[in-house]
């Protein structure tokens, strides 16, 4: 059996902290504590949000226009190529279908190493908050082309995995779920006292965000939601977890909202845990780890029905589902919640306990049996 060791190309591990940084970086360490060797290439800045996991190498790029906080990938110097040589991979893991995943897809084939590729980003749907809906079949067509270079391809859930089955991409298909630590988000870091500072009264109901505040998830329908609420419902409340460009217009939108910012770690815990509801409308996500998080913090969850929240909230048991951008669906729902204490207890629970069942390293072990059995294959025939 040859010796795994593994070479990981994304666009985003160190420079900014969402979904697929924190994602990646636990794999890493997760790989790294097995005495498994793993090396990762991707872009950076001066001043990285995350202090990352094992070997980084970065590689050139430049800002998106008029978001500045995301970074496009221009090349995969030379430099970087050497150090891939003397690391020598046996496994090229791509996390992003960009000029980088795309040149290390061609030196993995020049050079007769196995390739694999997980779906982080679901690209295409995010098309649409730019008025670029035209190019929804160009992507597809070339994320098509790039993955079936691959032989494995993991998504972080069935509905994804379905979706892309959709688009005829249907080989190699394998589920890389997201994880949650369950000692960190737990219903006990529930604290009246944290409420209370927050402005919050004893008999109101929280309906909470969290997430990077960016258009693309949908924040204008959390805006209208919370806005419909609050004409038959004084004591609902809004609160907002993150921090994004959108922060200043939401702060106008929703001027007596709670904003906490950027939080993280116990904080962030009591955050969760301290909300009656979590209100997620976003239809981009491949899974929703913020999801998860409330989830396993005991709240019953309100979320979009998309690819990505339909995996994880069952509707009528841990939370609803709501048609995207229905705002009446989404009120409609959220009030139940608020107004019937034993319907938000038995959904409280159920949350709790299906978020019970996704341990990282239940995770990370699946996809390592994916990772050698991949090495141990034919590669896929090269297409053009």
């Amino acid at each position: 059996m040859k010796e795994l060791r593994v070479a990981i190309f994304t666009g985003n591990y160190n420079h900014i902290q969402d979904g697929v940084s924190l994602t990646l970086n636990r794999l890493v360490g997760f790989l790294e504590e097995k005495g498994i060797p793993v090396i990762v290439f991707g872009p950076t800045v001066d001043e990285p949000a995350i202090d990352h996991e094992g070997e980084f190498v970065p590689v050139p790029s430049v800002p998106v226009p008029g978001r500045s906080e995301y970074r496009i990938t221009v090349g995969f110097p030379e430099r970087a190529q050497r150090r891939l040589r003397e690391f020598d991979p046996t496994l090229i893991h791509l996390a992003t279908p960009d000029v980088l995943g795309f040149r290390a897809m061609r030196w993995g084939q020049a050079n007769n190493i196995q390739l694999v590729a997980s779906y982080h980003t679901h690209f295409t749907s995010y098309l649409k908050y730019y008025n670029l809906d035209m190019l929804e079949m160009l992507g597809w067509k070339y994320i098509g082309w790039f993955y079936s270079q691959c032989k494995h391809i993991y998504v972080p859930s069935p509905s994804m995995a379905n979706e892309l089955n959709e688009e005829g991409i249907d080989e190699g298909i394998r589920i890389w779920a997201r994880g949650v630590n369950t000692d960190q988000f737990n219903p006990d870091f529930r604290d009246m006292e944290w409420r209370r500072s927050a402005g919050f009264d004893d008999d109101d109901k929280v309906v909470t965000f969290v997430s990077r505040l960016v258009w693309e998830k949908n924040l204008q329908t959390f805006v209208d939601t919370v806005k419909r609420l609050q004409q038959d419902h004084s004591n609902i409340r809004a609160m907002i977890v993150g921090d994004g460009p959108a922060k200043k217009e939401l702060e106008h939108m929703l001027s007596e909202a709670h904003f906490t910012g950027f939080i993280t770690g116990d904080e962030l815990s009591r955050a969760y845990a301290s909300s009656d509801v979590f209100l997620f409308p976003s239809e981009t996500e491949t899974f929703g780890n913020v999801t998860l998080e409330a989830m396993s913090s005991g709240l019953p969850c309100v979320v979009a029905d998309a690819t990505g929240s339909r995996s994880l909230v069952e509707s009528g048991v841990n939370g609803f589902l709501a048609a995207p951008r229905d705002t009446q669906g989404f009120a409609e729902r959220v009030a139940d919640l608020a107004t019937d204490e034993e319907l938000w207890d038995q959904m409280s629970k159920a949350a709790r306990q299906k978020a019970l069942a996704y341990s990282w390293e239940n995770v990370n072990n699946k996809l390592l049996e994916n990772y050698r059995e991949a090495l141990n294959e034919p590669r896929p025939a090269l297409k053009f």
